[in-house]
């Protein structure tokens, strides 16, 4: 019998394939723009930051010799999600790839919690991740030829994290984690997967300004690695979960948290 044998590098190609990155930038959904475009993509990039992170988001992907667009949407927003798949259709092709990482953090005791704050965080977290899929999977529906779709989460959204008060971030990521897994049986007979990352504490800018320290070295002590995640250890998950190595994986949250949920 005459076995055959795959070319498993080739699994993790993304050569001629077109992503949306929302969050593209500063922090994770940075370096996985800049990571789908070192594995073959052309990456359109989706944040309103007012400084210049998609323009150096941009420029590592032009290292790479891909091509990229910036967007300046907001995630709340359906309609500008709506033109944002557009453009990115209009100029790159149609929509493969899919990364949501948009999203904010917070903390206030539960008790002190003003409405807004939590309302803010929820719109952002839950209702953005819920209006990209949406118009992420419209996209794909309409030109027939499925996709993928992952998701930021967090371990908060699995666990409850010791000393932080955060009752609206963390019901906000284990809202995304079963959403992702929701929006995956929706679509799975329309080719499209959808998987959900949940990483442990990482070293974005949010974590460590200066004023992060002492809270910094408390993530690093309760991590069974003794070290938070650098953003590139969010890089390769991302690629596995959008790649054709993965094409059997939908419904999946992939826990990146250097062994934390298993204390």
């Amino acid at each position: 019998m005459t076995e055959m044998f795959l070319n498993a590098p080739a699994l993790f190609d993304l050569s001629g394939r077109v992503a949306l990155v929302t969050g593209a930038g500063s922090g994770i959904g940075q370096r996985i723009a800049i990571g789908l475009a070192q594995c073959g993509a052309d990456v359109a990039l989706l944040d309103r930051r007012e400084d210049n992170g998609l323009a150096e988001t941009e420029k590592s992907i032009e290292a790479a010799g891909r091509k990229s667009i910036q967007i300046a949407a907001d995630v709340t927003s359906g309609s500008d999600l709506a033109e944002a798949v557009s453009r990115t259709e209009a100029k790159l092709g149609p929509l493969k790839l899919a990364v949501n990482a948009a999203g904010i953090a917070n903390a206030n005791p539960c008790e002190e919690m003003k409405e807004d704050q939590y309302q803010t965080l929820m719109d952002i977290n839950m209702k953005g991740i819920w209006l990209s899929c949406r118009a992420q999977a419209r996209a794909m529906i309409a030109h027939g030829q499925g996709g993928s779709i992952v998701n930021i989460a967090s371990m908060s959204g699995i666990i409850v994290n010791k000393g932080l008060s955060q009752v609206h971030y963390n019901a906000s990521k284990a809202g995304v984690i079963h959403m992702s897994k929701s929006m995956a049986m929706e679509w799975v007979d329309r080719g499209i997967r959808v998987n959900s990352i949940s990483p442990g504490y990482t070293a974005t800018p949010m974590n460590t300004r200066p004023e992060m320290v002492h809270q910094t070295k408390e993530f690093e002590s309760q991590t069974p690695m003794q070290r938070m995640a650098n953003v590139n250890e969010m890089v390769g998950p991302a690629v596995f979960l959008l790649s054709d190595a993965a094409s059997y994986c939908t419904g999946v949250d992939l826990l990146v948290d250097g062994g934390f949920c298993c204390w």
